[in-house]
């Protein structure tokens, strides 16, 4: 949630992370504007990267929007998306867009979440022995 904060989502309005028991599939609401009437429902999954989300996982998501009654939504993942996954959140009358754990750690990066900066300076100092053998 703080990343999709970060990115701007929310801005006019607020980014609630829901309770981790009892959520109904949705783990987070971005309200868009003040009277949180334009709602973001947010999915999170952090797996083992070889653990790949299917279509199933997606067709549950959706079934947790049409409980909140919302029309768009965010699933984000550590792991992937199978194309089965991919092309079931293309086929829904939903706007549901994936971020896989590549993507995610793409816009962690840019948005500065979850990384500390580390420079690495290399100093070079005059070589007094080399000019002396010239």
């Amino acid at each position: 949630m703080t990343l999709l904060a970060r990115m701007g989502y929310g801005t006019s309005g607020r980014v609630e992370r829901t309770s981790a028991t009892g959520d109904a599939g949705i783990d987070g609401i971005i309200s868009q504007d003040p009277l949180g009437l334009d709602r973001i429902y947010v999915q999170a999954k952090r797996y083992e990267t070889d653990r790949v989300i299917h279509r199933p996982t997606i067709q549950s998501f959706v079934g947790a929007l049409m409980g909140a009654q919302g029309d768009r939504g965010v699933f984000i993942t550590t792991s992937s998306f199978s194309a089965g996954a991919r092309q079931e959140a293309e086929r829904v009358a939903f706007r549901i867009e994936l971020i896989d754990g590549s993507r995610l750690a793409q816009l962690m990066l840019r948005h500065g979440v979850g990384v500390q900066a580390e420079t690495t300076v290399t100093l070079y100092q005059l070589d007094e022995d080399f000019f002396e053998a010239l």
